[in-house]
Order: structure tokens, then C-alpha cells, then sequence
């Protein structure tokens, strides 16, 4: 099963919201189409769909062709595309905060118990 980012909790399991994913994570490379339709976890039908969208949003920009293939790369030069880069940042780094300030549970039981294989078992 795919670990689900916290910025498709927040935005919906999506086509579009994956690809912005996998794109905003990789924002200082270039991927192909079919490179980005994989790392999303889309498949091309609903990729093709939603590529049509970003590239009239000018969200994606083509950085290069390498034989028959086209390489694209996240528009970060957009001041959309800026702002939600920024915004996506945001929301991880909100989360890990949420995440870190909650008390690591223990078990009563292991307190005291450091020197039995039951008590490296956490």
C-alpha cells in the first residue's frame, strides 16, 4: 500500500493533487511524462487529463528533449506556483510540528526492564 503524503491528505487523492505532489518534491528536476505519471502513482489516461490542465495553468514547463522524449520541470518562476511551493512547505512543516509535540507512548510494563529482549522490543 502507497504512504499517502500529508499534502494529499489535506487536497484529496487526486490525479492533479499526486502529480503537484510529485512535482513540488522534485521541483530542481526534470522528468519526463511518463517519469511523472509513475512517481505520482497515476495512470496515463487520468495523467493525460490532468497535464492538459497544468500546461494551460503554465504550471510545468518543458526544460528539454532528449531524443523523442520532453522533459519537464515545476514552473517556479509562476508566482502561483511559488505561493503554493511555499504553501506545501508550509503544511508539512505544520504537521511534523503537530506530529513531534505528541508524547511518546510507553508501556508501563517495560519501565525498568533494560536488560530482557522484551524491553528492545518498542
Amino acid at each position: 500500500m502507497r504512504e499517502e503524503s500529508i499534502f494529499v491528505e489535506y487536497f484529496g487523492d487526486s490525479p492533479l493533487v499526486r502529480i503537484m505532489n510529485f512535482l513540488i518534491l522534485g521541483k530542481d528536476f526534470d522528468y519526463s511524462m511518463t517519469e511523472i505519471a509513475e512517481g505520482a502513482g497515476v495512470g496515463w489516461t487520468s495523467f493525460t487529463r490532468a497535464w492538459k490542465r497544468l500546461l494551460g495553468k503554465n504550471a510545468v514547463v518543458q526544460t528539454r528533449t532528449i531524443g523523442r522524449a520532453r522533459l519537464f520541470k515545476l514552473n517556479t518562476t509562476d508566482p502561483t506556483i511559488k505561493r503554493l511551493v511555499r504553501f506545501h512547505w508550509e503544511i508539512l512543516k505544520e504537521e511534523t510540528n503537530k506530529f513531534l509535540a505528541k508524547p511518546i507512548k510507553t508501556k508501563k510494563s517495560m519501565i525498568g526492564m533494560t536488560n530482557t529482549p522484551m524491553a528492545w522490543k518498542v
